[in-house]
């Protein structure tokens, strides 16, 4: 992790021990101590620090009309109750094009339309709600339902 972490050394005078960590991954989910010692006294601090992450498979580029799998997981330790999932800011539901089953949604024919931000919000039995996004970007055709374009003899054509 030594690679990942940072400390601001010219913050302690002002009473700010704060370790920064870069590119969280699941594995750095836990609990941190800091213990900070003076001439006159010794402080601590526990903090812990919760995960969670967005995966999609199959991994790699998502290309139009093929299934996705969007998961969502989290290192909080209470019975999971809900998953919710948002796109661009509205909420999801299950339909011919969207499943959502134990924290993933499955995307059966995904369009254009679908790209974008992606929002899990996970409700847990000690009332804690957790979230976290997904961009989705989609390869695909975005243009008019029937790609023909007409040009001019002897013009270019785009």
């Amino acid at each position: 992790m030594k690679s990942r972490l940072s400390v601001q050394n010219s913050a302690f005078r002002n009473g700010n021990f704060s370790l920064q960590i870069q590119r969280v991954r699941s594995e750095d989910a836990g609990l941190y101590k800091a213990l900070v010692v003076s001439s006159t006294e010794i402080r601590s601090c526990l903090v812990e620090l919760g995960v969670i992450t967005v995966t999609i498979s199959p991994p790699g580029p998502v290309v139009e009309n093929e299934p996705l799998h969007l998961s969502c997981n989290s290192s909080h330790q209470a019975s999971l109750l809900e998953t919710c999932w948002f796109h661009n800011t509205r909420s999801v539901s299950t339909s011919r094009t969207f499943c959502s089953l134990h924290g993933a949604l499955s995307i059966f024919q995904p369009t254009m339309s679908d790209a974008g931000v992606w929002r899990c919000q996970l409700r847990y039995s000690d009332n804690e709600i957790i979230s976290a996004t997904y961009n989705l970007q989609i390869l695909g055709f975005d243009g008019p339902t029937n790609p023909v374009v007409y040009a001019a003899a002897g013009s270019a054509a785009d």
